[in-house]
């Protein structure tokens, strides 16, 4: 008889519907029983599981740490992939285990500090294939001057982000020419004029740690993956095309696909995590490593290996034994929204 593993997902980005709907599409033996939890009744990933409940609000980690662990023991749950809060969930991994629950974290609670944390992080990596952006922290006027200076010598255009940030929020692209308003105006998105930038730096004084960083302007890269303790199962890259409609290349280049396998060793990753690379004027760059699944993981999945699939099959049955689905190298993909009527 199948044992049935009771899988729960917590709290995460909208991709986490794909994530539960690639699981149970591939599960034809019937061996996962999918629970999913947001703050939110009418959260539309509500209907993706076998079974969803709603999770409490204003909870501070270590409390949401216990509603966790009363959860796990009221449903019975086998594996928990959690996304809110990971870090602080990964570090009480033991306390979890103890009620047989096992944790499916992507790193260790100090990994996954250190990835969240852009300076730190880049400051920190080695990876010849793709080195991060040059760049310089700052977090006041003077350093940013500084920094300026000195990059700008080098580079013709640079940008800025926050050292903790998701999907792009807060990236701008430095225009010496036009105000705000002006690129405003001409619908430019992601661009700040430099000079208004300055002014409103200088009257708040000190701020949260910023990154200044060349800028890269080649094609972008997101690599979908599956990781078993810093062992890298499955790979699917993805080219980001320029052209409005164009959607995106599976493009498996072996540089792109070997700085993967590094950073799961280096990181000792595990289950879904993603990696974002971009060209600029001295070839590929390491942008960041998302410790969760992206919102293209379906793209990712239409070339063949289901990830979601094979990160619970990793992790619950060991790599050893798994045969990923050939990569379709060369495919064109892309996504069409799709209306849901909510619960």
């Amino acid at each position: 008889m199948t044992r049935v593993w009771r899988i729960w997902y917590n709290s995460a980005f909208s991709s986490i519907a794909t994530v539960i709907r690639l699981v149970r599409e591939a599960d034809a033996d019937g061996r996962f029983h999918t629970i999913y939890t947001h703050a939110h009744a009418h959260s539309p990933a509500a209907g993706a599981a076998h079974a969803f409940h709603v999770e409490p609000t204003g909870l501070a980690a270590s409390d949401y740490v216990d509603w966790c662990l009363a959860f796990c023991r009221e449903h019975k749950v086998d594996v928990f992939v959690p996304s809110k809060h990971a870090a602080a969930l990964s570090a009480a991994r033991g306390r979890f285990l103890e009620h047989g629950v096992r944790v499916l974290s992507a790193a260790a609670p100090d990994k996954l500090e250190l990835i969240d944390d852009k300076a730190a992080f880049y400051a920190t990596v080695k990876l010849p294939l793709a080195p991060p952006p040059e760049f310089r922290v700052f977090s006041d006027i003077g350093q940013f001057d500084a920094a300026h200076a000195e990059l700008r010598a080098r580079h013709e255009t640079l940008c800025v982000k926050p050292a903790r940030s998701v999907y792009g929020l807060g990236f701008s692209v430095l225009d010496e020419e036009r105000s705000s308003a002006a690129l405003l105006l001409a619908g430019s998105s992601y661009r700040i004029g430099l000079g208004d930038l300055r002014r409103g730096l200088a009257e708040l004084e000190r701020f949260r740690t910023m990154l200044l960083m060349e800028y890269l302007g080649g094609h972008e890269y997101s690599v979908d993956c599956v990781g078993a303790d810093g062992h890298l199962v499955a790979a699917v890259a993805r080219k980001k095309l320029p052209q409005p409609g164009h959607g995106q290349l599976i493009d498996m280049r072996a540089d792109i696909i070997a700085s993967c396998e590094q950073l799961a060793a280096d990181f000792g990753l595990s289950g879904m995590f993603n990696v974002q690379f971009r060209e600029g004027r001295d070839g590929l760059r390491l942008l960041e490593i998302n410790a969760r699944a992206s919102g293209g993981i379906g793209m990712a999945c239409l070339a063949g290996p289901n990830l979601p699939y094979l990160a619970l099959c990793a992790f619950i049955d060991g790599h050893q034994g798994l045969a990923p689905a050939p990569v379709r190298d060369g495919l064109r993909v892309g996504e069409l929204g799709t209306a849901v009527e909510l619960p």
